[in-house]
């Protein structure tokens, strides 16, 4: 089975570039405390990375 991450909203999207928001939607975030379960793969720490100072990311 393949790992999971689960990745929170902690910040507020208020204010951010399209394509901040735009990746935080596609994980499933779209309000401060949101939390997600998505797999550890390539393409999701892609979007980690591109939003990581809006995020608190943690192994589900």
């Amino acid at each position: 089975m393949m790992a999971q991450l689960k990745i929170k909203l902690v910040k507020s999207l208020n204010g951010r570039k399209a394509d901040q928001i735009a990746t935080a939607h596609s994980l499933g975030l779209k309000k401060i405390g949101a939390e997600t379960v998505q797999p550890d793969n390539e393409q999701t720490r892609g979007k980690i990375n591109k939003i990581s100072f809006l995020i608190e990311v943690n192994k589900a």
